[in-house]
C-alpha cells in the first residue's frame, strides 16, 4: 500500500511541475495530425485561447515564426494556440421550387402533430442557431425573436449588458463584427433563415410549420455570403449563444476541423444544460472511417444527426455511423423560409433543426429537465428501422415525449 502511494503522488508531482512552454500551449505544433484535418488549416492565421477565456485570431507568416514571436512573449497569458480553419454549411441542394407534393412530411412523419395537440410547443425555450446570418423580419421567423432585454434601447452605441457587444438586442454577427445576425450580412446565403424556419416557424404567419413554433429564437452568424466561416468565429458564436441562456444550440455545419478548444467548448455546454445538435454531413460516408467535427464528438450533451427522405430510407448522401452518427431525421426536399420567401432545401443541415425543434418541445413540456434527460426521451422514442446509425432509427417527436414522460412524471 505505501509503494502504491508513492507511485502516485510521484505522477501527481510530476504533472504539477510539468513547465507550460510555446509548445505544450500550441496543440497542433508538435503533434502529427491527419492529412484531412491539416487541409483545413487557413495559412498565416492562429486562434489563440487566452487563460481569461476569450478567444482571438492573431497572424504571422508561419508557425515557428509565430511560436517564437508571439506565444513567447505571452506565454503567461495563453491557455492554447491552434492554427484556425476552415467551416462549411451542410447544405446539400437548394431548389425554388414549389411544387413538392407534401410540403409538411417531414413534420408528418415525425407525428409533430401529435405534439402540438396537446398544447407542446416549444413555448419558453430558447434556441440558437450558430450558422449563417438570418432574415428575422420574415414573417414567420420575426415573432419568435428572442430580445436581450438590457439591450432594448436599440442602437444606443452602450454596451447596457456588459458582454462586450454594444447593441445586441437581438443576436450577433461575428462574421461582420455587427448588431445584425441578419441576412444581409452575407446576402446570398439562405441558410441560416431555412434551418431557423424548420425549428420554429409560425404556424399562424404562412405555410411553414416549425417544429417548436413557439420557441424563441437566438440568431447568431458566423458565415459569409458562401457558406464558409472559421474555427475561431465559431467558437465565439457558440460560447455567444451559450452566454444567451439557450436551451440548444443547433450547429449544421463542420468539416474535417480538428480542435481541441472546439471540443472543450461544446463539452462546456453540459455545464450549463445545453443540448449541443450537430448535422451528420453530406458525403455518404461512414464517419468511423472519415472523421468530422463537431459530428465526430461524443459528448452526453450532444446529438449527431443523419438525413432521411419521405420514403422513409436514410438518404445515400448522408454520412452515417453506428458509433458517432445518433439518429436520422427529415432532410430531403425540406420547405423552410427564406429571405423573401420559402424554398426546398436538402441536406443533414435540415435533419439537425428538426431534432433541435424536437428537444425545444420536450423541454417545453418539462422544463426542469436535463439535457441527459432530453436527449434519452430522443433517442429512445425513435422509429426503429433500418438506418445506419446508433440507434437504428428516425426522430419520433410523440414517441420522444411518451418517454420524457416516464423519465420527469
Amino acid at each position: 500500500m505505501v509503494q502504491r502511494i508513492g507511485l502516485v503522488l510521484a505522477c501527481v508531482f510530476f504533472i504539477a511541475c510539468q513547465k507550460k512552454t510555446s509548445d505544450t500551449v500550441f496543440t497542433e505544433y508538435s503533434k502529427k495530425q491527419s492529412d484531412s484535418c491539416a487541409s483545413t488549416r487557413i495559412q498565416s492565421q492562429f486562434l489563440v485561447e487566452w487563460e481569461t477565456g476569450d478567444i482571438t485570431v492573431e497572424h504571422a507568416t508561419d508557425a515557428q515564426t509565430f511560436k517564437e514571436t508571439f506565444v513567447e512573449n505571452n506565454l503567461h497569458l495563453i491557455k492554447r494556440v491552434e492554427f484556425n480553419k476552415r467551416i462549411q454549411m451542410r447544405t446539400d441542394s437548394t431548389t425554388l421550387s414549389t411544387t413538392a407534393t407534401d410540403v409538411t412530411w417531414g413534420q408528418t412523419m415525425i407525428e409533430a402533430q401529435a405534439v402540438w395537440d396537446q398544447g407542446v410547443k416549444g413555448q419558453g425555450i430558447k434556441v440558437a442557431v450558430v450558422d449563417a446570418g438570418i432574415d428575422y423580419f420574415h414573417p414567420q421567423i420575426f415573432p419568435q425573436l428572442d430580445e436581450n432585454a438590457a439591450e432594448r434601447n436599440g442602437a444606443s452605441d452602450k454596451d447596457d449588458d456588459g458582454n462586450g457587444l454594444v447593441d445586441d438586442q437581438y443576436g450577433w454577427d461575428f462574421a461582420g463584427n455587427q448588431p445584425d445576425p441578419m441576412v444581409t450580412a452575407n446576402s446570398g446565403n439562405d441558410h441560416g433563415s431555412h434551418v431557423a424556419g424548420i425549428i420554429l416557424a409560425d404556424h399562424e404567419s404562412g405555410p411553414m410549420k416549425g417544429v417548436a413554433p413557439q420557441a424563441k429564437l437566438v440568431p447568431v452568424n458566423f458565415m459569409d455570403a458562401h457558406g464558409g466561416g472559421d474555427l475561431a468565429t465559431a467558437i465565439k458564436a457558440v460560447k455567444y449563444a451559450a452566454s444567451r441562456g439557450v436551451r440548444v444550440i443547433n450547429a449544421s455545419w463542420g468539416g474535417p476541423v480538428c480542435s481541441d478548444t472546439l471540443r472543450d467548448t461544446i463539452r462546456a455546454l453540459a455545464d450549463q444544460n445545453i443540448l449541443f445538435v450537430a448535422a451528420a454531413g453530406n458525403e455518404g460516408l461512414d464517419l468511423d472511417i472519415h472523421p468530422d467535427y463537431p459530428a465526430n464528438f461524443t459528448f452526453l450533451n450532444q446529438l449527431t444527426v443523419g438525413a432521411s427522405r419521405n420514403s422513409d430510407k436514410m438518404a445515400t448522401w448522408s454520412n452515417n455511423s453506428f458509433n458517432f452518427v445518433q439518429l436520422a431525421a427529415p432532410g430531403d426536399t425540406i420547405l423552410s423560409t427564406v429571405p423573401g420567401g420559402y424554398a426546398y432545401m436538402s441536406g443533414t443541415s435540415m435533419a439537425a433543426p428538426f431534432v433541435s425543434g424536437a428537444a425545444a418541445l420536450l423541454w417545453s413540456a418539462r422544463p426542469g429537465a436535463t439535457f441527459q434527460q432530453i436527449r434519452q426521451a430522443l433517442l429512445s422514442g425513435v422509429d426503429v428501422r433500418d438506418y445506419r446509425v446508433q440507434t437504428r432509427g428516425r426522430l419520433n417527436a410523440k414517441k420522444a415525449l411518451e418517454e420524457l414522460k416516464k423519465l420527469v412524471p
